[in-house]
């Protein structure tokens, strides 16, 4: 059975670098899944460079990267962000950040030579990284009764799943991870179950 629940990201962050008549070019990329994780990667990067121009910036989220921004940062249109975002598509890459920190040299290289410039970096900053294929995954909480747990816990065994959590109190409850293609049918395993309460988070 083909699952399609794949895609690629990068394992940790990387840096790629470019330079143009004086200028510099620093590509940041960074591994993300979630917008919440973009705003403080930004800000430590201009407190780490106070004296760059400019910090420009595209990202990617989602299986098929359908979420997606980007920002010039006082660059002219399309001379920045676009070309990080366009690096980012080549590649086949998603759940990704990439910033580009600018040192200005003082020579301004026009909007073919920002394009490039910004182009090159990213696709530096890109084959500095290792390439991973991760998988789309779903969360269940699942909660049953004593009686039923032998019959949960030999499916879960079944499963190639992570067990997040578990407690054995009143009644039993797991939080469990697995991969969006397993889904529908590890669901309807366990709801042929009695008296058990699947949830999806």
């Amino acid at each position: 059975m083909e699952l399609n629940d794949t895609y690629h990201t990068i394992a940790t962050p990387a840096e790629g670098i470019f330079r143009d008549k004086g200028s510099k070019f620093i590509a940041n990329i960074y591994p993300i899944s979630s917008e919440a994780e973009i705003k403080p990667i930004i800000q430590q990067l201009k407190t780490d460079h106070p004296k760059a121009r400019h910090h420009c910036w595209a990202y990617r989220l989602g299986r098929i990267g359908d979420e997606f921004r980007i920002n010039d940062d006082g660059e002219p249109s399309g001379t920045a962000g676009r070309p990080i975002l366009n690096s980012l598509l080549s590649a086949g890459l998603t759940n990704i950040l990439i910033v580009v920190v600018r040192y200005f040299g003082g020579t301004l290289l026009g909007v073919p030579g920002l394009i490039n410039a910004y182009k090159s970096a990213t696709a530096a900053a890109i084959s500095n990284s290792m390439i991973v294929e991760r998988t789309e995954n779903v969360m269940f909480k699942v909660q049953c009764d004593y009686l039923q747990l032998n019959q949960v816990m030999r499916i879960i065994k079944e499963t190639d799943l992570i067990i997040k959590t578990q407690s054995f109190d009143l009644e039993c409850t797991f939080l469990l991870e697995l991969r969006m293609g397993m889904a529908d049918l590890f669901e309807s395993k366990l709801s042929q179950i009695e008296q058990i309460r699947i949830t999806r988070d």
